[in-house]
This record gives C-alpha cells, sequence and structure tokens, in this order.
C-alpha cells in the first residue's frame, strides 16, 4: 500500500495593509500653524466636532483646513466658524457645505468656562489641529491673545537665539569629543 502523504501545505498569512496614520490617529488631519505665528495661545482644550458621514470621509483624505477658522460660544453651545472641509471625493450630489458652522461636543463645565474667558477682551477661541482619536474627529481649541507686529518679532528673535545656541552647543560638543 501507497503512504498517504501526512503534511499540508499552509499558505503565509496575508500581511494587513497598512493603516492610514490619519486615521490611526497617529498624525494630525489638520494643522492650524499661523495660529501660534498670529496668537499667544493661553489655554487649550480637547472638543469633538458633530460632522456628517463625507465630511468624517473628507478629513481622513486630508481636505481640512482651519487657517480661517475660529471657535464661538453662544447660548450655552459652542460652534467651530469658517473651518474648511472640502468636498469627499466619491460622494454623490448631495454633500456637505464646505464652511458650514458646525457645533463642538464639549462638557457643560468647559462651555462655562470657555464662555467666561473669551468675555475677557482680546481673547478669542482658535482652533490648531484636528485629528483622530479612537475613531472620532477631535478639535484641539486654545485660547488666544492676538499678537502685535512687534510681538512677532520679538518671538522670531528669541527662536533664531535659540537655534544658534542649540548649534553652538552641539559644535562644542562635536569638538570635544574628538
Amino acid at each position: 500500500m501507497s503512504r498517504q502523504a501526512s503534511h499540508q501545505i499552509v499558505s503565509a498569512p496575508k500581511k494587513a495593509r497598512p493603516r492610514d496614520p490619519v486615521a490611526a490617529g497617529e498624525r494630525d488631519a489638520a494643522q492650524n500653524r499661523i495660529a501660534g505665528h498670529n496668537y499667544f495661545l493661553l489655554d487649550r482644550f480637547e472638543a469633538g466636532v458633530a460632522l456628517r458621514g463625507s465630511e468624517v470621509k473628507s478629513v481622513r483624505e486630508g481636505k481640512a483646513n482651519l487657517r480661517d477658522a475660529y471657535g464661538l460660544v453662544k447660548d450655552g453651545e459652542a460652534f467651530l466658524l469658517n473651518a474648511h472641509i472640502g468636498p469627499y471625493s466619491h460622494g454623490n450630489f448631495d454633500t456637505h457645505d464646505a464652511v458650514r458652522t458646525r457645533k463642538l461636543l464639549l462638557h457643560r463645565e468647559e462651555i462655562r468656562k470657555l464662555f467666561g474667558q473669551t468675555q475677557q477682551k482680546g481673547l478669542t477661541l482658535i482652533p490648531t489641529r484636528l485629528y483622530f482619536k479612537n475613531g472620532r474627529v477631535k478639535c484641539e481649541l486654545a485660547v488666544a491673545r492676538g499678537k502685535q507686529d512687534w510681538d512677532k518679532r520679538e518671538t522670531e528673535r528669541r527662536r533664531e537665539a535659540d537655534k544658534e545656541a542649540r548649534t553652538a552647543i552641539a559644535n562644542n560638543m562635536r569638538k570635544n569629543s574628538r
């Protein structure tokens, strides 16, 4: 009698496709880099954003822009205004409005605190970044005070001085290690 083959051919398991870094929460979907240049960012809050399905998909694709956006507290609710989220690439004719007012999801105490801070003269709410956390879109809001032109120049001078100091220390360390 002939012997039967006792071993089986096992195919290698399929490798999982790497997840999109924006969707995984490893990278921000949108950043407001100009905010740090134009404002002193004082206090930061994390808020959920009430979005439609096509808006979430657009944010995942990286079609969000926070450059001209700002926050507003009105009637015990917080809103995000002028945040641009482009239309979803595979959407149909009934897509969302790109710059509609979106509701921010915060606890009542946080809203009360934000309302008190934004009532002070010169303070405003600025969104600094949009990102995913546990599959949900979050917005980081900062209570901010506007910078004057001389403040911006002073910040730039400080940054340059720090950079020169770091390079001088690094060069000195390299010379001493030889």
